[in-house]
Parts: structure tokens; sequence; C-alpha cells
């Protein structure tokens, strides 16, 4: 399975696909999740609702792809943590607190937990100590770590524009 972070659901309403110039790829992910291909996590869809706009409006209307943290987490949770607060990682007691209070931290762990793979368009930032990337918390974890286009691809996602 995969689960989608926020900005693949940001990202793709504000850029290219809109919901008035793409509405095949929220069919898509309407699609996916009623099958159980795709989810996110209830803090990514609390992300969106902050926004008050078209896209909180179709996370309410798919609530649940949004899937509650569990019992199965809370070990994963612990471990990220730790992680995340070693002094091996060198990140700043800022960029710590602020990957534990987001919905990344809650993502990677959903993923680890129950090994899904995580899309997202953030990259990688080993080296960065001032902000913990969700592609290098992933990494940390061996949690698989993909782009949107890349899951598109390899799910053979189509959008066709009608006769």
């Amino acid at each position: 399975m995969y689960l989608l972070d926020a900005n693949v659901f940001i990202q793709s309403y504000r850029a290219h696909y809109g919901f008035d110039i793409a509405p095949g790829f929220w069919e898509w992910l309407s699609r996916g999740g009623a099958v159980g291909m795709l989810a996110s996590v209830r803090i990514i869809k609390d992300e969106l609702d902050v926004g008050q706009d078209e896209l909180t409006g179709w996370a309410v209307d798919h609530a649940p792809l949004f899937l509650a943290m569990d019992a199965a987490t809370q070990p994963t949770l612990a471990h990220l943590a730790r992680w995340t607060t070693s002094s091996s990682t060198g990140y700043t007691q800022a960029a710590q607190a602020e990957f534990l209070a987001s919905g990344d931290y809650q993502l990677v762990a959903y993923a680890h937990a129950y090994n899904h793979t995580v899309v997202t368009y953030e990259v990688p930032a080993p080296g960065s100590k001032k902000k913990i990337k969700f592609p290098d918390a992933c990494r940390a974890l061996d949690v698989p770590c993909t782009g949107p286009y890349a899951m598109l691809r390899e799910e053979s996602a189509r959008f066709v524009l009608e006769a």
C-alpha cells in the first residue's frame, strides 16, 4: 500500500492536478483508496482541513482514506522518536520538535509498522540539521519512499481526455 504525504494532495491540487483540469487524478485516488491500494493518516487530513478550500471538501468526502494510528504503530513511533532525538543524527532541537509534531512522523511510523511505501514530493537532505526531511526518516527505518510520478507509473495510472 502507498501512504501519501500531505504535499501530494496539496501540490497536486494547487499545481498540475487541479480538480477543474484533472478530475481523473482525484477519481484515481478515490478508487485506489477504495481498493486498499493507497491511503494516508488522519493527521494529514487535519493538515488539509486547515486550507478550508476545495481540497478540504474532498478530504472530508474521502475521510475513510485517512487511517487512524493504532496499537501496532506505537512501537514504531517510539523507535522513530528515539532516532529523531539521537545525538548521532545531529538535528537541532527545533528540527526534532517540528518533526515529532508533524504528520510526517506519524506517516513514516505507520508505513514502517505495516510495511507500506511512503509517497512524497519531498527530496532527501541527509546533510540538513535544521529540518528532518521525510525521505531521510524513511531511510533511517528502511521504509520505502517514492515520488508521486513513480507511483502513478508503477500502478499504470492513465488520465485520458474524454472523447
